[in-house]
């Protein structure tokens, strides 16, 4: 197949994960063909159990194996693996839309951007399982008070990304939370990204989620928090100090009480506790100066990796490689 005019000398390549897709994959590998005809298409299979693998090769697509389990490992390995100049990352259960993706690619290019995300548009009541939607609100939220308001669709799984978002990406989740860590690397950076709406509809008949509500969201919440404590250790550790100030504070007052009227304090043990308390505080406190330097130190070091990689631009994709 040609190139299309307004992707040439770019390679462009779909990346799709996938694990028990035998139902919905072969559509997948058809859609992203028709809408990017110009782009390689790559199924990474995640030790699936029914015919995934026969499925996307026989509908044409390059396929490849990961063995570690989770989304995570698998977004880790496809990135280590792929060269191209501009990345579609998309889910194989056939709800992400096709024919968004020359539009997502094409402000990627023109704008010189290095993420867009595809925010999820439902077309079908089914679309969102029950608790999905507000837990999606809820994390989303969550990480723009503590990053930054730049997403309103963090868990979305389709994305455009630059060469130089994805070579610089650590990729350490391991399984759903890894759309949380993609979103998260790119506002530490302060990279150029933005979102734009693309329809969202239901799996289709007999295709099944693999996302636990609960489980994967509790994960989702606990790689948030930590990655609060890691980036942002001054805050992290300052509430805590903070909590455990006014926490020492409250255990001292019926010492400060009793000290004041009789001038003894008889309850050492309660003293003791409160000193110790305090203790901890400043030593929170300590911590969270000690390693926000160390993060600063760290952060300067990805921004210098991530600026090591030239950008790729709409004129530029042929000198990238």
């Amino acid at each position: 197949m040609t190139d299309s005019p307004s992707f040439a000398g770019h390679r462009i390549a779909v990346l799709v994960p996938c694990y028990n897709e035998e139902r919905t994959i072969a559509d997948v590998v058809a859609a992203f063909r028709a809408a990017l005809p110009m782009a390689e298409i790559y199924v990474y299979d995640n030790n699936s159990r029914d015919r995934t693998v026969e499925a996307a090769r026989k509908a044409g697509a390059i396929v490849r194996s990961e063995t570690l389990q989770g989304k995570g490992n698998v977004v880790r390995r496809m990135f280590a693996d792929i060269e191209a100049d501009a990345y579609v990352m998309v889910d194989g259960d056939n709800t992400y839309h096709a024919p968004s993706a020359p539009t997502l690619v094409a402000k990627l290019l023109d704008e010189r951007l290095d993420m867009v995300v595809g925010a999820r548009v439902d077309t079908e009541v089914a679309a969102y399982r029950p608790g999905h939607r507000l837990g999606n609100k809820m994390l989303t939220g969550f990480v723009a008070q503590l990053f930054g308001e730049r997403f309103k669709d963090i868990l979305s799984g389709y994305r455009v990304f630059s060469r130089r978002y994805v070579k610089s990406f650590p990729a350490l989740a391991k399984g759903f939370e890894t759309e949380t860590e993609l979103t998260v690397h790119a506002l530490e950076l302060r990279m150029p990204v933005t979102e734009m709406p693309t329809p969202y509809g239901a799996r289709p008949e007999g295709s099944a989620s693999k996302l636990n509500t609960y489980r994967d969201g509790w994960r989702i919440l606990m790689l948030i928090l930590r990655l609060f404590r890691e980036e942002r250790p001054l805050q992290f550790f300052g509430y805590l100090a903070a909590f455990l100030f006014v926490l020492s504070l409250l255990i001292s007052i019926p010492v400060i009480v009793t000290y004041l009227e009789t001038g003894l304090v008889p309850r050492l043990p309660t003293a003791v506790l409160s000193t110790g308390v305090m203790l901890l505080a400043f030593l929170s406190l300590v911590c969270g100066l000690i390693l926000d330097t160390v993060t600063r130190g760290r952060r300067e070091l990805r921004r210098l990796s991530y600026l090591a990689i030239p950008a790729t631009g709409r004129a530029e994709g042929a000198n990238q490689r």
